[in-house]
C-alpha cells in the first residue's frame, strides 16, 4: 500500500506513462459551475475541459457541486480535485490525471456558497449531470410540484435543494445585480435535454413568481423564457462503477492512492447545440461535435446504445449475466439486440445523415469490452425514469408506422420480471427506482400479468394520453407472462414464433 496521495504536491512524481495536467493549475479561472459531479462528468466534460485548459483556454475551470452526496468533495478535496482516468479497452489500460475541477462544494452543507458561484461573474456556463430522475418531472412530463424538495425550494428561495432552486435564484440574483445570465448546459439522457429543462425551469419559475407577487418585468419565468439559453447535448461515454480492485490496481500503477480514479472506454462523443452567448471554450478542436440541432444524434443515442443497454440489464439480470459483456455474449442476448436495433432504426430520421451501420458496430463493439465489467446492475437503477425515452418512444412510433414493437416492449417486460425477482432470485436491493415503493406493491400483490402491466403503465406514465397505449400494455403484458412461466428463453422463444 502507499503512503501517499495523489495531489499537486506528487503530480510530478508519477510514472512517465501518466499523462497528467499539460498547463499551470494556479493560474486556472474557473468559468463553469457544474451540478451533479458523479463519476461520467469526471470521464466526460471534465475531460474535454483539461484539453482545453491545456490548450491555453485557462478561464474555463469547473466548480463542482454535489447536490446530496459528500462523498465525491471528501475523496478528491485532499486531491487538490486531482483524479485518475483509467481508459479502459480489452487490450490495454491508459492512465490520465484530470486537473479541470479546481474546486468541489456540496450543496446541502452551503447552499450561500454555491449559490455564490452561480452568480459569480466568471461563470458563464452551467453544465448538469444529475440523472434523469433528479429533474423531477411528474408522470405527464411537466414538474412534479407535489415533490417535497420542490415545495420546499418554492418556499425557501436562499436554501434551495435542488437543481431547479439553485438555478432559478442564481438566475434571479445574477438579473438583479445586472449580470448576464449564464448557459445552461444539460448533460443527461433525456429528450430535448435543453428544452425539456428549459421548460421545467420556466414551470418552476412562474411557481416562484405567483408566490412571490412578481409580474411583468419583474418577472423571473419571463426572462427564463426569454434571456437564458439552453442548448441541447448528447453525450456518450460508458462509465462503470469504481471498485475497491479497480482503486488498489490504479494505486499500484501511480505508486500514490487515488480515493476515486474513474473507468472508462476509448470511445467518448459529446454533440452540443451551438448556441452560447456569454462564450463558451473552443471544444471542438478535441472531437465535440457543435451543431445547429442536436435531435437526431440524441435520439440514436437514446435508442440503440441507451435502449440496448436496457435490454441487456434487464435481460442480463434474469439469465444471471453480472456485467454487459458477458450478457452480450450470450447468443439469444446478443441475437435479441440485433431485433430490438432493428425495430429501433427506422424511428430515425432518414434525412439526418446518421450512419445507423456503422453506429449499431461500433455499439456492438464497445458492448464486448471485457475490461470495463460494466455492471448490469448499474444499468438496471431508475428504469422508471429511463425506459420512457429508450423504449416506449420508439415503441409508440412503431405502432404509428403499423408496425409492431414486440422486442421494444420485451424490454419493460423484462424491467418489470426483474423488480418482481428482487428478493428472489436477485438480492433485495440489487437496483434501485424512484418508483420502489409502490412499484414493491404491485410485485407483492399476485396480480396477472395483464393487471400487473396496466398498473405499471399507470404509475410510471408510460404513453399517457397515446391511442396505443392499449396494444402496447397487451404486448408487455404478453411478454410478463412468458418471463414469469419460463424466463427469458421462453421470451425469447415466443418472439421467434
Amino acid at each position: 500500500m502507499t503512503s501517499s496521495h495523489l495531489s499537486d504536491t506528487t503530480l510530478q512524481q508519477l510514472p512517465k506513462g501518466v499523462a497528467i495536467p499539460g498547463y499551470d493549475r494556479s493560474k486556472v479561472v474557473p468559468g463553469i459551475v457544474h451540478l451533479g459531479v458523479g463519476a461520467f462528468h469526471r470521464a466526460h466534460q471534465a475531460a474535454y475541459v483539461d484539453d482545453c485548459l491545456a490548450a491555453g483556454e485557462m478561464d474555463w475551470g469547473i466548480v463542482g457541486v454535489s447536490l446530496r452526496s459528500v462523498d465525491t468533495r471528501d475523496a478528491l478535496s485532499p486531491q487538490d480535485g486531482l483524479y485518475t482516468l483509467a481508459i479502459r479497452s480489452s487490450g490495454e489500460e491508459k492512465l490520465r490525471v484530470i486537473g479541470s475541477i479546481g474546486s468541489m462544494l456540496v450543496a446541502p452543507e452551503d447552499p450561500g456558497a454555491v449559490l455564490a458561484a452561480l452568480t459569480d461573474p466568471r461563470t458563464r456556463i452551467v453544465t448538469l449531470t444529475i440523472t434523469e430522475k433528479a429533474y423531477l418531472r411528474a408522470a405527464g412530463g411537466g414538474l412534479d410540484t407535489a415533490h417535497p424538495d420542490v415545495v420546499h425550494d418554492l418556499a425557501n428561495p436562499q436554501m434551495p435543494k435542488t437543481a431547479h432552486g439553485f438555478l432559478a435564484e442564481a438566475l434571479a440574483r445574477r438579473r438583479d445585480a445586472g449580470t448576464p445570465p449564464f448557459t445552461v448546459l444539460c448533460c443527461d439522457n433525456l429528450p430535448a435535454n435543453g428544452a425539456t429543462l428549459h421548460r421545467l425551469l420556466t414551470e418552476f419559475a412562474e411557481l416562484r413568481d405567483a408566490r412571490l407577487g412578481t409580474k411583468g418585468d419583474a418577472s423571473l419565468a419571463s426572462h427564463i423564457a426569454d434571456q437564458v439559453a439552453f442548448p441541447s447535448s448528447m453525450v456518450d461515454r460508458i462509465v462503470p462503477a469504481t471498485t475497491d480492485a479497480d482503486r488498489a490496481r490504479i494505486a499500484v500503477e501511480l505508486g500514490v492512492e487515488d480515493a476515486w480514479p474513474v473507468m472508462t472506454e476509448p470511445f467518448c462523443q459529446w454533440v452540443i447545440e451551438d448556441r452560447f452567448p456569454a462564450g463558451r471554450p473552443a471544444w471542438e478542436r478535441f472531437g465535440v461535435t457543435m451543431v445547429e440541432d442536436v435531435g437526431p444524434f440524441e435520439d440514436m443515442k437514446l435508442r440503440l446504445l441507451n435502449g440496448a443497454h436496457s435490454g441487456i440489464a434487464y435481460l442480463g439480470l434474469l439469465s444471471g449475466h453480472a456485467t454487459v459483456d458477458r450478457a452480450f455474449a450470450d447468443p439469444a442476448i446478443r441475437q435479441f439486440v440485433d431485433a430490438l436495433w432493428a425495430e429501433a432504426i427506422p424511428t430515425l430520421p432518414e434525412d439526418a445523415g446518421l450512419d445507423t451501420s456503422a453506429y449499431t458496430a461500433e455499439l456492438a463493439e464497445r458492448f464486448s469490452n471485457t475490461a470495463l465489467a460494466h455492471r448490469t446492475a448499474q444499468i438496471a437503477n431508475d428504469g422508471s425514469q429511463k425506459l420512457p425515452q429508450r423504449i416506449v418512444a420508439s415503441a409508440i412510433e412503431r405502432l404509428h408506422a403499423s408496425a409492431a414493437p414486440r422486442h421494444l416492449m420485451l424490454v419493460v417486460a423484462a424491467w418489470i420480471a426483474a423488480c418482481e425477482a428482487r428478493g428472489k432470485s436477485l438480492p433485495e436491493a440489487h437496483f434501485t427506482d424512484p418508483l420502489d415503493v409502490p412499484m414493491t406493491a404491485i410485485c407483492g400483490s399476485r396480480l396477472s400479468a395483464t393487471e400487473t402491466a396496466a398498473a405499471v403503465f399507470d404509475l410510471a406514465g408510460f404513453a399517457k394520453g397515446e391511442p396505443g397505449r392499449e396494444r402496447l400494455m397487451e404486448l408487455t403484458a404478453n411478454h410478463l407472462e412468458q418471463l414469469r412461466r419460463g424466463g427469458p428463453a421462453a421470451a425469447f422463444a415466443t418472439l421467434g414464433s
